[in-house]
């Protein structure tokens, strides 16, 4: 048995991968736009949902995994920077404090009504990223497609100086929660490759 990640992201096949789950990618293309007065967890399970509803109809038997992660800092989302600048300005936002990283999941099974949905919520906290830390993180192109614009697994790995919660919540895909929600549907454990 296998899924389908309604995913581009290189990280999460990473995790998928390394967990030893079997797996094809089918990218969705939705709408990722926050909607106004949307709680930032809410907005997180939305995407999940819309990604793994979006591939359904290609994956035949199989079940959906689709995934979202947030940045949320002051109660305000922080998604993928437009641009250099923006990725300056949000790395500026959470240098020397806390946040929380948000990753919802859905699993969407073929002959079910509803999807499997968890949220996972994990605080990160950052110390004061100096000015030209910023500049050559940002001339990297790492921030360019990273909520929040960074990855715990990259270059702000130097920045990080605790966590609570699940690391791979930060990464992008909580395995852990995966495996209990497949687990929850299939008897037994999870068949791996």
């Amino acid at each position: 048995m296998s899924l389908v990640l309604a995913s581009a992201s290189a990280r999460r096949r990473e995790l998928l991968a390394a967990a030893g789950f079997a797996f094809e990618v089918i990218a969705a293309d939705i709408d990722e736009q926050i909607r106004d007065g949307e709680v930032p967890a809410d907005y997180a399970r939305r995407m999940a949902l819309e990604k793994a509803s979006a591939v359904r109809h290609k994956a035949g038997t199989r079940p959906v995994l689709g995934a979202d992660t947030i940045v949320v800092v002051d109660g305000s989302v922080l998604g993928k920077p437009v641009d250099d600048a923006d990725a300056v300005r949000m790395l500026r936002l959470l240098s020397g404090r806390m946040h929380e990283v948000v990753t919802a999941v859905a699993v969407w099974w073929p002959a079910a009504d509803a999807p499997d949905v968890a949220v996972e919520t994990t605080e990160v906290w950052m110390r004061v990223i100096a000015p030209e830390e910023i500049a050559a993180a940002v001339a990297s192109g790492e921030p360019r497609d990273k909520a929040g614009a960074y990855a715990i697994q990259g270059l702000a790995s130097r920045w990080v100086t605790r966590i609570n919660g699940a690391y791979d919540t930060v990464v992008g895909l909580p395995v852990t929660a995966v495996h209990r929600m497949l687990r929850h549907r299939v008897s037994g454990a999870y068949p791996l490759r």
